[in-house]
């Protein structure tokens, strides 16, 4: 993802560079293979009702671009802020793609298929890794009629997929026959 930062009006301080950082991370994190482009401006603006600072967030997807605009006294809770709205807006625009897409490798009921990438049977988790290259993340507790120790990497399984916290995840996983 490339990442520019803007200042305008103001000299950008390291803390601020340091949040904007911290927060491209966790945008990486969840959203890494979907995320284009993003431009952070910071302006401080004469605008006292406002507060004097605005954030503008604009992030650029797969056919579509998400702009996110805050004003307040303070930078860094700001930057917070957006990030986190920015965070929302992505999750729902993917949850609506992939509600409008269909994909070929759609199975029967909506079932995605798979294969088993990663096993951690330690801590009871592995990934799915689908088709078009993503990865999937599973829980144990996702199995259905198989345990873990069961499961090998490169196993084909069928699953449904979620949006978590962290990015996608199998709300239910079972071997594929």
């Amino acid at each position: 993802m490339e990442l520019q930062v803007e200042a305008r009006n103001i000299e950008l301080r390291k803390g601020w560079q340091e949040r904007i950082e911290e927060e491209k991370e966790k945008l990486i994190r969840n959203f890494a293979s979907y995320l284009l482009h993003l431009r952070v401006v910071i302006e401080a603006t004469t605008h006292h009702k406002e507060g004097g600072f605005e954030i503008k967030l604009v992030a650029s997807v797969p056919n579509d671009t998400l702009v996110v605009s805050r004003k307040g006294a303070a930078v860094r809770p700001l930057l917070v802020e957006a990030f986190d709205v920015l965070s929302l807006q992505l999750k729902e625009t993917i949850r609506k793609k992939r509600k409008t897409e269909t994909s070929p490798e759609s199975l029967l009921d909506g079932n995605s298929f798979g294969t088993i990438r990663k096993l951690s049977p330690h801590e009871s988790y592995g990934f799915i890794s689908t088709p078009d290259m993503r990865d999937v993340y599973f829980h144990e507790n996702a199995l259905k009629n198989i345990n873990m120790e069961d499961l090998s990497e490169g196993d084909g399984v069928l699953y449904g997929e979620t949006l978590g916290d962290k990015g996608p995840q199998a709300s239910w996983v079972r071997l594929a026959k």
